[in-house]
């Protein structure tokens, strides 16, 4: 935890992988890893019902160099006793964090693998008073369970100067040379310890293992320790491991919103999954002498978010050497005891809603909002937690099937006006918020209008052996349909007979994050669906046009997707591709879905929300018609041929005048307009997209409001204008508001130039990556003075969810002089709600050294780097570096293009970092490789060898990898004649 931030995440162990015969079985094992848990895994056993119960744990980092530091292991433990440390302060604590555990990390590589117990193993510090012991009667008595944290890290015992590991003192003991340094030797020393403990401390509630060791795997440690103490828990960093019983994910940041830790997390439900986050907002796992902030906001949200997705929160705090917290931590847990007792309800012995445990959906919810919902056993009651508040008085957001009998805001006990329809729960008139968590406790009749399973029969265009398409439509998320790799791939649900169908409710793997990130030097990405369309047949051979085609979104929990009001018997999802991208490899092309639900209606219950088209006035021949997925069951059509066939909306309420977002929900066959004049005043062409005749889409535009009511008509000047819906007003977003999309652009990394004048060929792409809308898309690079530009900017009048725009270009430095250090930024620009925004990203482009003929960096996108990845190094020399080299046959850099004028021997210069001594092979044109050693105090700091290599004039290959064991971080390449 902050544990290793500087080694390798091993999901895949390299004394593993060596006994792998290739490259494809190497891949098969990452997916099946990443995609697990193994079927060999205790996904369920009565031993992890307690944690299954709990909503979270204390993490706590606590040694001899917690500071001040301590050097000598006695004066530490003195320190510690004089200064009043006490079991039960900690117990207490973890109390008011509403934390049923506490992982106590002492024995860390970190803060000098101190032992609070009196050890009779002599290798480190061991304190003389039973600190553990205290602690573990402490928690007994207030039902706090204690875990004990292991390393199998020896690489930090001389960090302060001093080792912090004896080896002769427990070679004396053994009675034989053994090295704690090495890992073979620490591995041997930690066994022993891990049998001592289980020895002595019956009560201990498990181990917190930071990563494996080879000799424990060797030594069979796990399955031993699960034969000595069944009863104990085993929880694996970062990884998952089957004999474990918890996957914890470490300090993951780079969510939108920040605190939705979930979207990070990598392994399904109902696999017991830990959040391990710190609490103060700055410094390091442990006390190091500062009394940082704790965000508020960020800390309360990644509680609830966790919850929502039955995840556990362990939330690291820094104890100082006599046990007590840092005044801002205090204040902190003190705010927890008052602010969780009145929803505890709607927390502990809840699952996460919209999973395998059924509820509502988790997410973006209307004008802003985001949350979770969180059910009681069957579901029958619910918890809808509004983390971030909308910009209006209501929240809206999907029912999967739920009959809504009655809602209350959970703190206040009021009762709350409410209506459903069209597939959404609409929560009204809502003016007391939480500042981090309002609740409302939700009562449902249960789910309906879904087909039972029994009269499903799925058929796949293609299918893992393993996991085949009858997965899709059984009633269990434990089995799952694998496509196999196989993309597009298609999906066939036979309802037996002709039936009404009206939607599908969609709940993939939940195995990879929602978006690409890079997690401890690994490339992930989402392995969700991306773009998709929906065919019907009643004989299974004709299928006709699809009834809705467009995007899904990457988000977790159910998806659904609404074709109308339809009849078939065969309801065919064709599934175009993922939105994962080709640089994370046991992600990219895969999907896997839990199951698949096909809906015939939806719930409805008294009320009715503001804005519904059908209930205003019309003119002309605008009228009322059936849409069982419009909110109401109802929309407006005949709206086209001008303003004399319209909709006015009067009472259109803004608590203040100004701009505001109007958002339209409108249905269309084919794109389409409508005009909106608001109040009076000049029309307003708004363009509709393709969705369906009675599946209703979003459009929403800026319009100024006076305070108070307001009058809205909207009609179509097309000959056949769209149906609407619904129409709704709600403040603007923030100025500093942009949709979230991914821009990519190649070549990446820093690119080094020749002498005289140089051409590079640029490439974009820009992606739409939430359910919003791009106008006057514009994507072209801009190029410094003298530099020259062949290719036009790419443009689209809109983008949205899922769509793309892409451009290439050839950028020429100025004639008659040589390239100069420059960056040149890649720009989209576009408007959003009126507003004009843009994102960029920079080509780094650099003069070549003069006695080198060739450099790259190791990132470059023309690079394959297989299973490594791509980490920051902020100094190397383009700031970024590639990590987890070795181990695995395609944990490799492989440098396509290496181009030298003629044919010769160079000298190949590899700049790299590393902690310790590793080494790579170097392999030229698939010649016989050649062994790099380096040696480093450190993976921050990057350093240089060479090598003579051969190569032919023009262009080589230049492969840099180990099979066998992990290599040094790769900065980049370079040649010299």
């Amino acid at each position: 935890m902050g544990l290793r931030p500087l080694r390798p995440l091993r999901r895949t162990r390299p004394s593993r992988l060596r006994r792998l015969a290739g490259l494809a079985a190497v891949l098969a094992l990452l997916t099946t890893l990443l995609s697990a848990p193994a079927a060999t895994a205790e996904v369920h056993h009565p031993r992890q019902q307690w944690l299954r119960a709990s909503t979270a744990g204390l993490f706590l980092h606590w040694g001899m160099y917690t500071a001040p530091k301590h050097l000598d292991c006695a004066e530490w433990e003195r320190d510690v006793t004089a200064g009043g440390w006490s079991a039960d302060y900690w117990v207490d604590q973890a109390r008011k964090l509403g934390a049923s555990y506490i992982v106590l990390a002492t024995f860390h590589s970190r803060l000098g693998y101190a032992r609070p117990w009196p050890s009779k193993i002599p290798g480190s510090c061991a304190t003389k008073r039973d600190l553990l012991g205290e602690l573990v009667a402490a928690g007994k008595a207030k039902d706090v369970k204690i875990i004990l944290y292991m390393t199998d890290d020896p690489q930090w015992h001389n960090e302060q100067g001093k080792s912090s590991l004896d080896s002769a003192a427990y070679s004396a003991y053994k009675g034989e040379q053994v090295d704690l340094t090495t890992r073979p030797g620490f591995g041997r020393y930690s066994y022993d310890l891990f049998f001592e403990v289980m020895d002595n401390y019956a009560d201990l509630a498990g181990f917190w293992i930071d990563n494996d060791n080879e000799y424990w795997e060797r030594n069979r440690l796990y399955e031993q320790i699960r034969e000595k103490r069944p009863s104990w828990l085993l929880s694996n960093n970062n990884e998952d491991t089957p004999i474990m019983d918890t996957v914890s994910n470490e300090q993951k940041t780079g969510m939108t919103p920040s605190y939705d830790y979930p979207q990070a997390a990598f392994t399904p439900m109902p696999r017991l999954t830990e959040a391990d986050y710190k609490l103060p907002t700055t410094g390091s796992w442990w006390y190091d002498g500062g009394d940082h902030p704790v965000d508020v906001r960020l800390s309360t949200g990644r509680y609830i978010t966790n919850a929502g997705s039955s995840m556990k929160s362990l939330m690291a705090e820094t104890p100082m050497v006599n046990g007590r917290f840092p005044p801002q931590q205090e204040q902190f847990n003190e705010f927890m005891s008052r602010w969780v007792p009145p929803i505890q309800e709607s927390l502990r012995g809840t699952e996460g809603g919209g999973y395998m445990y059924g509820g509502m959906q988790p997410g973006f919810w209307n004008d802003g909002a985001h949350g979770v919902v969180t059910v009681a056993p069957g579901a029958a009651t619910q918890y809808v937690h509004v983390l971030t508040r909308p910009r209006t008085d209501q929240v809206r957001l999907r029912d999967n099937g739920y009959q809504i009998t009655e809602v209350t805001d959970l703190r206040t006990g009021k009762r709350k006006e409410f209506t459903q329809s069209g597939g959404y729960l609409t929560i009204l008139g809502i003016t007391e918020w939480d500042a981090y968590d309002t609740v409302f406790r939700v009562r449902t009749a249960g789910q309906r209008f879904y087909y039972d399973p029994s009269v499903i029969r799925a058929i796949a265009s293609a299918a893992h052996p393993d996991h085949p398409a009858a997965n899709l439509a059984d009633g269990s998320f434990e089995k799952f349909w694998d496509a196999g790799g196989t993309l597009p791939v298609s999906v066939t649900l036979d309802l037996g007979r002709r039936r009404p169908v009206t939607h599908f409710a969609v709940n993939q793997r939940e195995w990879s994050p929602t978006y690409a990130r890079e997690s401890f030097g690994r490339p992930e990405d989402s392995a969700r669906i991306k773009d998709y369309r929906v065919r019907l047949s009643d004989d299974g051979v004709s299928w006709g046009a699809p009834v809705r085609a467009t995007a899904m979104p990457s988000a977790r929990g159910v998806q659904f997707v609404d074709i109308g009001d339809r009849q078939a018997r065969f309801v065919r999802l064709e599934v175009a591709n993922t939105w994962s991208g080709p640089q994370a490899p046991p992600f990219h092309r895969q999907l896997k879905i839990d199951e698949i639900k096909v809906g015939y209606g939806y719930p409805r219950a008294a009320g009715e929300a503001p804005g519904e088209a059908e209930s205003a006035a019309l003119t002309g021949t605008a009228a009322p018609a059936t849409c069982r997925a419009c909110s109401g069951s109802a929309q407006v059509t005949g709206l086209g041929g001008g303003a004399g066939n319209a909709v006015t909306i009067d009472g259109l309420t803004a608590a203040t005048a100004g701009e505001h977002r109007l958002q339209l929900d409108h249905t269309a066959e084919a794109p389409t307009s409508l005009t909106v004049r608001v109040n009076g005043g000049d029309p307003v062409e708004v363009a509709v997209p393709a969705g369906g005749r009675d599946v209703p889409v979003s459009t929403a535009i800026p319009v100024p409001l006076r305070a108070g009511a307001n009058s809205v008509t909207v009609y179509s000047t097309a000959p056949r204008g769209p149906g609407l819906d619904r129409v709704s007003a709600g403040p603007m977003p923030p100025s500093s508001y942009v949709p979230r999309t991914t821009l990519t652009v190649e070549p990446h990394g820093v690119q080094w130039l020749g002498s005289g004048r140089q051409s590079i060929t640029v490439s974009a792409t820009l992606r739409m990556d939430v359910d919003d809308a791009l106008d006057q898309v514009s994507l072209a690079p801009a190029v410094p003075a003298g530099w020259t530009v062949t290719g036009a900017p790419a443009s689209a009048p809109s983008l949205r969810l899922g769509q793309l725009l892409h451009g290439t270009w050839t950028l020429t430095s100025p004639a008659g002089q040589d390239v100069t250090a420059t960056e040149i930024p890649v720009t989209a620009s576009f408007r959003t709600l009126g507003r004009a925004k843009s994102v960029a990203k920079p080509v780094k482009v650099r003069p070549r050294p003069a006695d080198r003929v060739f450099v790259r960096e190791a990132e470059d996108s023309r690079n394959q780097i297989g299973s490594s990845g791509v980490t920051g190094c902020g100094r190397c020399s383009g700031e970024q570096k590639v990590r987890n080299i070795g181990g695995s046959p395609d944990a490799h850099v492989v440098f396509g293009d290496v181009t030298v004028p003629s044919a010769g021997v160079y000298r190949l210069f590899v700049d790299f970092t590393v902690n310790g001594t590793r080494s790579y092979l170097v392999s030229v044109n698939g010649g016989p490789p050649a062994r790099v050693t380096g040696t480093g105090l450190g993976n921050t700091e990057p350093q240089t060898e060479s090598l003579p290599v051969t190569l032919t004039a023009g262009a080589n290959t230049i492969r840099l990898f180990n099979p066998d064991e992990g290599a040094p971080d790769l900065d980049r390449i370079s040649l010299g004649s």
